[in-house]
């Protein structure tokens, strides 16, 4: 990938075994599966998609992928990247398409989309255009872009408003989400983010405001609480394996935390579930 284009349409291809990394992400992805399994997990959720679905991956967002190749060995998918001026400039040149303004951004970094034989033949001309490791000239990825675009307008207009209102974020709050999303299980405080988002403490709380309709003390609890219970819920870990995990120096923090938003003890909940 090459953050620094504006757009770029590239091939992805993997062997042997899965693999799983962390991804700040500098610009919005279209991620098309054509072979394997991917799964991307986000403050205490994940999804995950088979060939025939694709995601969209919202920029200024931290994020943990995991690849799973086939039983043959292998992974393959189609990304196309793009910042938010050519959003930006999308949405104003589609005036007429777009009639409804946006009120919020994307409350979860993450679309999942269904592909149809439209996206199939889309698709296909991508991987004819990539073939032999062609490289895309710049005014035909912008093309492609955009019809994907214009089609989900029409198909998925509810989605696509939620994608518009990413376009018109300030640089000062995408800073914001990345600095939250890739500190959710590190233990750090709010005066903490708000040095590390070169912002005022009460600056901070304000932006933040806007953007998660909630305090960043309150969101980072719930957030990491949801991870606690995926995490107990998945395999046999127990309260005092994952706490650390979860940035608690110690087991009592986190089972009251735990409690507070769940309403019982990380035990009582894996008795439960």
């Amino acid at each position: 990938m090459k953050p620094t284009e504006p757009i770029s349409i590239f091939s992805y291809k993997a062997e042997g075994n899965s693999t799983r990394n962390r991804i700040t992400l500098q610009q919005n992805l279209f991620s098309f599966l054509l072979e394997g399994e991917k799964t991307v997990y986000y403050a205490g959720t994940k999804i995950g998609i088979i060939p025939g679905q694709f995601l969209l991956l919202a920029a200024g967002n931290c994020l943990m992928s995991e690849k799973t190749v086939t039983s043959g060995g292998h992974y393959r998918s189609i990304l196309i990247s793009f910042d938010n001026a050519i959003l930006a400039d999308f949405f104003a040149r589609q005036q007429n398409l777009l009639r409804i303004q946006a009120e919020k951004t994307l409350e979860e970094p993450i679309l999942r989309f269904e592909q149809d034989a439209f996206l199939g033949n889309f698709i296909s001309s991508l991987e004819h255009m990539l073939a032999n490791n062609q490289s895309i000239s710049p005014n035909m990825q912008l093309v492609k872009l955009h019809e994907l675009l214009l089609y989900l307008g029409e198909n998925y207009p509810g989605e696509l408003q939620k994608l518009r209102g990413i376009s018109q974020e300030p640089v000062d709050d995408i800073l914001i989400r990345q600095a939250v999303n890739a500190n959710i299980d590190h233990p750090v405080s709010v005066e903490e983010l708000a040095f590390l988002c070169n912002t005022s403490l009460s600056t901070f709380k304000r932006r933040f405001a806007r953007i998660y309709f909630t305090s960043p003390s309150k969101w980072l609890l719930e957030k990491r609480m949801q991870k606690a219970a995926m995490l107990l819920k998945q395999g046999n870990a127990t309260a005092s394996e994952i706490y650390y995990e979860l940035g608690y120096e110690n087991l009592s923090s986190f089972i009251q935390s735990f409690k507070q938003i769940h309403g019982i003890t990380p035990k009582q909940y894996q008795l439960n579930n």
